[in-house]
């Protein structure tokens, strides 16, 4: 048995586990996105932002 019967099987012949599967792949890819460009930004304007310049006014 192959995986992509194993799949078809499990998640894609009823509607609800599919819809299932889909928010909760969703909602993983949109966590995931969120931390990566966050990181991203984050890296690209390292001594620019408020965090990294508030001692100096405080």
């Amino acid at each position: 048995m192959s995986a992509w019967t194993t799949l078809n099987r499990v998640v894609f012949k009823r509607t609800s586990t599919f819809f299932l599967a889909a928010a909760a792949g969703t909602f993983f890819f949109e966590r995931t996105f969120d931390v990566a460009s966050v990181a991203l930004f984050e890296s690209i304007n390292k001594g620019k932002l408020w965090k990294d310049i508030k001692h100096k006014y405080e």
